[in-house]
C-alpha cells in the first residue's frame, strides 16, 4: 500500500472516532497495557518515531526512554480537547518530572497552531502529526486520549475529556507505580 493511501485511510480511522469517548471514570486507576516483548531494548518499541513539533523543530520520540510521559493526543476542531487544555496546562505546570506531549493531528498545521496560541498549551510540546504516525505507534484512534507512558514502556489510556483533578490522579498513578 503506497504512502499516500496509508495515510489516507488513517485519517479516515480517526475522523470516524468520536470526539471525547469515556473512559471508566476511576480517577488514579490506569489501565496498565504492558510494553511489548521488543520494550526490554534501552528505547520502548513505542517511541521509536520522529515527528516535527509545531515549531518546526525536529522530534525524535527515544529522546523521552526511561522518562515518565503523558501524550495528550487532540484535534483543533475537538470541544472536549478545547475544554480540557487547562486541565493540561495545569498538570504540566505540577508535574515538572513529567514530559507532557501533545500530538496534534486531523487538520492542517495552522489550525493546530492556532488551537495552542487560543488554548496556552505553548509551554508543553506540542508535535504535527498531520500524517497518524504517533497516533498510529501508540495505537491511539480518537481525541481526546491521554497515553501515560512509564520510564519502562509500559502504557495506560484514558479517554477524555479528563477534569483537572483526573488527570491530576492519572499522573499521580503514573509516577506512584
Amino acid at each position: 500500500m503506497g504512502t499516500r493511501t496509508a495515510a489516507v485511510l488513517m485519517t479516515a480511522v480517526l475522523l470516524t472516532a468520536a470526539c471525547g469517548a469515556q473512559g471508566d471514570g476511576s480517577v488514579g486507576a490506569l489501565r496498565a497495557e504492558p510494553a511489548s516483548s521488543a520494550a526490554v531494548a534501552t528505547v520502548p518499541d513505542a517511541l521509536k518515531f520522529t515527528a516535527r513539533t509545531l515549531d518546526g523543530k525536529a522530534f525524535k520520540g527515544e529522546s523521552l526512554a526511561g522518562k515518565h510521559v503523558v501524550f495528550w493526543f487532540w484535534a483543533p476542531w475537538c470541544v472536549d480537547c478545547r475544554d480540557e487544555a487547562p486541565a493540561v496546562r495545569a498538570a504540566s505546570a505540577k508535574f515538572r518530572d513529567v514530559a507532557f506531549i501533545g500530538v496534534a493531528g486531523l487538520d492542517t498545521e495552522a489550525a493546530m497552531k492556532e488551537f495552542v496560541q487560543s488554548t496556552k498549551t505553548g509551554t508543553i510540546v506540542q508535535l504535527s502529526d498531520d500524517k497518524g504516525v504517533v497516533w498510529t505507534k501508540l495505537g491511539v484512534s480518537e481525541q481526546s486520549t491521554f497515553v501515560f507512558m512509564r520510564p519502562d514502556g509500559s502504557t495506560g489510556r484514558e479517554w477524555g475529556p479528563l477534569t483537572t483533578e483526573e488527570l491530576t490522579g492519572y499522573v499521580t498513578t503514573l509516577l506512584a507505580g
